[in-house]
C-alpha cells in the first residue's frame, strides 16, 4: 500500500512518468493505479481528445507504439492505457526501443496482470530508467485482515477483530471482492461505529453464527452439537457456503494442528511466529491439540484428502450435505 501511495502522491505532485508498467498476481493495486491515472492526468474536456483505452487481445504492440507516439491534442499531454496486456506476454519485449526513448507528452500505463517481466530482459532495463515497474504481490491470507481493518481506517471506519477474519473466511483473498463489500458497508454503516459480525450479516449475508470459521472453532473445541447444526445449516445453503472451501479450511487448519504438535515451545508467541498465525488464534489451536493428539490429527487429514476426491465426483455420487455430514462422523468418531 506505501508504494501505491507513493506513486498515486508523485502524481499528484505532477511527477508524471511516460511509462506506468503495472504487473503482478494482485489485480486489485493495478486496477486502483490505473483507474486513479485515467480519471485524474486528463481533465473532464481533455480525455475526449487525448485519452485512449486499448485491450491486450485486441492490439499488438506496434500498435501501442503508434499510439504513444502521437501528439496530444490542445492539452499537455495525452494518456494511453493498456488493460489485459498479459495477453501480449509472447511480444512485450517489441516495446523496448519505444521504453528506451518514449514520447514524453504521453502517460502510456500498461496492466500486465497475473504475470510479471524478466528483470534480466532489456525491457524491464529500459522502463525502470524511464518510467515506473509496480509489482502487485498477492496478500497472505494471514495478512488480509489487516489489510481490511488498514482500508477501513483511511476511511474513517473501525471494524472488530472477529468481523475482519468472518470476512476472510467468507470472501477469501480477493481484495476487488473484498473492497466491493467494504463499500456496501461503509454506505449503510456510520463513521465512528465498529464494524461488527452483526453488521455483516444483516448487510453483506455472511451468517455470524454459522461459516466456516465457526465450524473450524467448534470442531477444535469438540463442540459436536454445534458443528452439526452449522454443518446442517450449510447443507440448506450450498450456493454461499461450498463444499470445496470447508475441506480447504478444515485441511489447512489440521494440517496448522499437526504443526503445532511438532514443535517444542508451545508459547503464544513461538507458535504465532513457527504457524503464520495472529496470537488471537493461538488459544483455538492449543484447545485443539488436546482434544485431538497427534496420531488422530494425521488420521483426520487423510479422511479430509480422501472427503475432497469423493466431493470432486470422483468415485462416489453422494450429495455435498451428506459429505459434510460423513465429515463430522469421522473426525468425532
Amino acid at each position: 500500500m506505501d508504494e501505491v501511495k507513493q506513486i498515486v502522491g508523485n502524481i499528484k505532485k505532477g511527477n508524471i512518468a511516460p511509462i506506468y508498467f503495472l504487473t503482478g498476481e494482485e489485480p486489485y493495486y493495478i486496477d486502483k493505479i490505473s483507474e486513479y491515472i485515467e480519471k485524474n492526468v486528463l481533465s473532464e474536456e481533455e480525455r475526449g481528445f487525448n485519452q485512449v483505452i486499448l485491450y491486450g487481445k485486441d492490439v499488438s504492440v506496434e500498435d501501442i507504439v503508434g499510439n504513444a507516439k502521437r501528439y496530444p491534442m490542445m492539452a499537455e499531454r495525452q494518456v494511453v492505457i493498456i488493460k489485459e496486456a498479459q495477453h501480449l506476454s509472447r511480444s512485450i519485449e517489441n516495446l523496448t526501443s519505444y521504453a528506451d526513448n518514449p514520447q514524453p507528452s504521453t502517460v502510456l500505463v500498461i496492466c500486465y496482470k497475473y504475470n510479471k517481466l524478466d528483470k534480466r530482459k532489456k525491457l524491464y532495463k529500459a522502463i525502470n530508467k524511464t518510467g515506473v515497474i509496480f509489482e502487485s504481490k498477492k496478500l497472505y491470507e494471514n495478512k488480509v485482515a489487516d489489510w481490511i481493518r488498514k482500508v477501513l481506517k483511511s476511511r474513517g471506519y473501525d471494524i472488530s477483530f472477529k468481523a475482519a477474519n468472518l470476512l476472510v473466511e467468507f470472501l477469501g483473498t480477493d481484495l476487488g471482492k473484498i473492497d466491493k463489500e467494504l463499500e456496501k458497508l461503509c454506505l449503510v454503516v456510520p463513521k465512528g461505529v465498529e464494524i461488527t459480525p452483526e453488521a455483516i450479516e444483516e448487510n453483506i449475508g455472511i451468517s455470524k453464527d454459522y461459516n466456516n470459521f465457526e465450524l473450524k472453532k467448534a470442531i477444535g473445541e469438540g463442540n459436536v452439537v454445534k458443528a452439526t447444526m452449522i454443518v446442517n445449516y450449510f447443507g440448506q445453503n450450498p450456493k454461499d457456503n461450498p463444499f470445496v472451501l470447508t475441506i480447504t479450511l478444515l485441511y489447512s487448519f489440521f494440517n496448522q494442528l499437526l504443526a503445532y504438535h511438532g514443535l517444542k515451545d508451545h508459547s503464544s508467541k513461538s507458535v504465532s511466529s513457527a504457524l503464520g498465525i495472529r496470537p488471537y488464534f493461538v488459544e483455538e489451536i492449543q484447545i485443539a491439540a488436546r482434544n485431538y493428539p497427534m496420531r488422530r490429527v494425521s488420521g483426520i487429514i487423510s479422511e479430509l484428502r480422501e472427503l475432497d476426491v469423493k466431493g470432486k465426483g470422483v468415485g462416489s455420487t453422494i450429495s455435498h450435505q451428506d459429505l459434510l455430514k460423513e465429515l463430522l462422523i469421522r473426525i468425532f468418531h
